[in-house]
């Protein structure tokens, strides 16, 4: 059973002391994978619904808080690492240029030894797609186009494109990713559509704030979308993360494990360097040490 880490790159976690020190601790301790989030922009007064909390509102301040570009902190979280896989919890995909976009994965795949999880999603936050001009509107079916796009530039030697939300010529589009054909797609989301999303086209998921019970009847959704699309389900890789500052138990990890879960996601933010490295510690001795011997 892997156990991962969320999140570095956001508030203290900015700081690059801190980070480095996150990075390096999180690896040393053999967590299966370090994530960060994304927010181009945030509101101190907003009407969208954030999906993971009960009010309707992050779990974090939206103002005066650093949220660092996620493509920006893992690759420096690659600097400081040697085996942690590195994750987009996650990349807001609509609001990108996905000839650009396809480029950052790429380099982050290669800088990164071939270590990054692509986690993927349509968004929430309807006023920072205002602020970035794209379209609220059908913002999932630019998503899936963009995607596609994005998977002929990664694999395809001279690629073109004619979407209805993005076009282009013959190109020549380098460095393609380590990771062969490319780097894992991870949806984020719950919805019955976000679920389809990873049986469809998806490689994994990226459950939040889901109890065992709840991650159990999803992933079979996901399994019968994947079987109802010709896929092989027992490729997907599903993980669940409860939370930023959700407590996690050994007892809830070997849930999840009965439920079909394959990674438990951990929730904290770094905010001491001085303490970073026994704060890790202490969370591997009581999940990641005992958990690989599930």
């Amino acid at each position: 059973m892997q156990i991962g880490f969320f999140a570095v790159g956001i508030g203290p976690s900015a700081q690059p002391e801190l980070l480095a020190l996150a990075a390096r601790a999180v690896d040393d301790c053999g967590f299966h994978s370090l994530w960060t989030g994304e927010h181009v922009v945030l509101f101190s007064r907003y009407e969208s619904k954030y999906p993971y909390t009960p009010d309707g509102r992050m779990p974090l301040p939206t103002t005066r808080v650093d949220f660092l570009d996620p493509f920006a902190t893992l690759t420096f979280a690659a600097a400081h690492s040697k085996n942690v896989r590195l994750g987009t919890g996650i990349c807001l995909v609509p609001e990108h240029n996905p000839v650009v976009l396809a480029k950052q994965v790429s380099s982050l795949d290669k800088l990164s030894g071939g270590r990054f999880d692509f986690g993927v999603g349509i968004g929430w936050l309807a006023e920072e797609f205002a602020a970035v001009g794209v379209p609220w509107e059908r913002r999932a079916d630019r998503t899936r186009e963009y995607l596609n796009a994005m998977q002929l530039l990664w694999t395809e030697e001279e690629p073109a494109f004619s979407g209805e939300f993005c076009s282009f010529p013959p190109v020549c589009s380098y460095p393609k990713p380590v990771q062969k054909p490319h780097p894992p797609i991870i949806f984020g989301g719950e919805s019955a559509p976000a679920l389809r999303r990873v049986g469809e086209i998806g490689d994994g998921w990226f459950g939040v704030n889901v109890t065992p019970d709840e991650a159990k009847i999803k992933i079979e959704r996901m399994k019968q979308y994947a079987r109802a699309a010709g896929r092989d389900p027992a490729k997907l890789h599903f993980s669940v993360g409860p939370g930023i500052g959700a407590p996690v138990t050994l007892d809830q990890v070997k849930r999840y494990r009965d439920a079909g879960v394959h990674q438990v996601i951990a929730g904290a933010i770094p905010r001491d360097p001085r303490t970073v490295r026994g704060d890790v510690e202490r969370l591997a001795e009581e999940l990641v040490v005992p958990a690989a011997r599930l």
